[in-house]
């Protein structure tokens, strides 16, 4: 299985979304500071994610959840994790 999912840092005010094929493994490089772009939101929450069969449907989701329709959905399902800018 793959997944896309949404995370939140308060500290940041902000949202991550990304893809992964272990949400576990992913999400605890998150919180220990180990990738890039989320490093210095730590801690980070789960406020979203999606299961798929496919690698691919994984990285479209992901995509179109981080184009202007969907950041848009986000902010509606989840108002009170409304993000100030993209990462």
């Amino acid at each position: 299985m793959y997944y896309t999912y949404v995370l939140w840092s308060n500290k940041l005010k902000r949202r991550y979304t990304g893809s992964t094929e272990n949400i576990a493994i992913r999400f605890n490089k998150h919180n220990a500071g180990k990738s890039t772009y989320t490093s210095k939101g730590c801690p980070w929450i789960i406020i979203h994610k999606e299961e798929f069969q496919t690698k691919a449907e994984a990285l479209a989701r992901e995509k179109y959840l981080k184009s202007g329709v969907d950041r848009g959905w986000l902010d509606q399902q989840f108002p009170q994790y409304k993000h100030n800018s993209i990462l």
